[in-house]
């Protein structure tokens, strides 16, 4: 395992991205338990992404104008849907003292499709492994499951750091409702700003 790619996979993921957020919101919101099932889901959000990039999908992704475009504008759709439902505060993205705690499946499944909904994920997967496993490598395939399982294993412990800091500080958040707007309004803007962004990218 070369230091180079430790040090680029977590650039990669210290770097504010959907996951990360809504991570952070679930810390929020639901405390401490919930930010690590978002943790945890939005991890296996990245196993369609690795997988596709690992057997040649992204590169057909990435040569199909239309097939990337309905991904992408569906992951537009969904960020939207989330800064919405946050607003409404009718969301995982509401943060009251006294909510009843949402099921460890349905946050998994919001937090899976955050990042199944993303098909930069693919596209970086498709240029990001390349760089690390050297064409005449043996056993390639082997090797870039390894790096990609390091990869989710970052993703995962960074993403849970976010979320359970969220989540200590949940107390003070809660306790202020003007605090308690303003998180929302961020976050909503926040995911506007993500669906924005996603919009504009390019194969």
């Amino acid at each position: 395992m070369s230091i180079e790619f430790l040090i680029t996979t977590l650039v990669v993921v210290i770097s504010p991205g959907t996951g990360a957020l809504y991570t952070i919101a679930a810390g929020l919101s639901r405390g401490s338990r919930a930010s690590v099932w978002a943790a945890f889901g939005c991890t296996l959000g990245i196993v369609p992404h690795m997988l596709a990039a690992i057997t040649g999908l992204a590169a057909v992704l990435h040569a199909s104008a239309l097939a990337f475009e309905i991904i992408k504008y569906a992951g537009v759709a969904y960020l939207l849907y989330m800064a919405w439902a946050t607003l409404r505060d009718t969301g995982s993205l509401s943060v009251e003292a006294d909510r009843t705690p949402k099921s460890a499946g349905k946050v998994i499944v919001e937090s899976i499709l955050i990042n199944i909904l993303n098909p930069k994920l693919s596209i970086f997967f498709f240029a990001f492994l390349p760089q690390f496993v050297p064409a005449a490598t043996p056993n390639a395939v082997l090797r870039m499951l390894e790096l990609s399982g390091v990869f989710m294993v970052v993703s995962f412990v960074v993403f849970a750091i976010y979320g359970l800091f969220a989540a200590a500080i949940r107390g003070q958040v809660i306790s202020r409702p003007s605090i308690m707007a303003w998180t929302r309004r961020t976050f909503a803007a926040s995911f506007v700003l993500l669906s924005v962004r996603l919009a504009l990218t390019d194969r």
